[in-house]
């Protein structure tokens, strides 16, 4: 069965978010987001986060394009290149991810659980996010138990970290090992620095 990738989401509030939102923004993606069809939401949150969404978008598409989905803060799975438009992101940022809220909690559990029966029961989904909070274990591990897996190379890495890391493993056509998170150590000493790129 093919593995699943689950990409957390970027962040649809802040500095970068504005920049993406203005009416006078004429780049193309705020062009393409403005328009009737949208933008695909894998480029439009990797430009609302910069090098960890990056990363974990090339990562997924160098390995696993057809099969890799983005949690959204309030419409449960999107494919990579499904389009959103302002209209979309400024749902996405009116809720604050939270295991337990049900606008986030509901739509997600909805799709996830649909792609688990759609993959007969036997798929492993790569968490592409935070394994140390219950935003997205507490509600994915429900699903896929001991199928949920993750990096272990991420841990004790931050964000920009991980996107770095997760950059070089696709431009060198290496997939990163994975563990179950449900019984991974997922705190640890952060690791050496990431040697530069040339």
């Amino acid at each position: 069965m093919p593995r699943l990738f689950l990409l957390s989401p970027a962040s649809s509030t802040g500095r970068r978010a504005q920049i993406l939102l203005r009416p006078e923004a004429s780049f193309p993606l705020a062009v393409a987001l403005r328009s009737r069809e949208g933008a695909a939401i894998g480029d439009v949150f990797a430009f609302l986060s910069g090098l960890y969404f990056r990363g974990k978008l090339t990562y997924a598409r160098a390995f696993c394009p057809e099969h890799a989905y983005v949690i959204t803060p309030c419409q449960g799975l999107y494919t990579l290149e499904q389009r959103v438009t302002r209209e979309t992101i400024e749902a996405f940022a009116a809720v604050d991810i939270h295991h337990e809220d049900e606008r986030y909690r509901a739509p997600l559990l909805r799709d996830a659980h649909d792609l688990d029966e759609a993959t007969g029961h036997a798929s492993d989904a790569v968490l592409l996010g935070s394994i140390a909070s219950k935003k997205y274990v507490e509600v994915l591990g429900g699903v896929f138990g001991s199928r949920l897996l993750f990096p272990e190379a991420f841990v004790g890495r931050g964000d920009m970290s991980r996107g770095g890391l997760l950059l070089r493993a696709a431009r060198q056509n290496t997939e990163l090992g994975y563990v179950p998170v449900l019984e991974a150590t997922r705190r640890g000493k952060r690791p050496p620095k990431l040697a530069p790129v040339r």
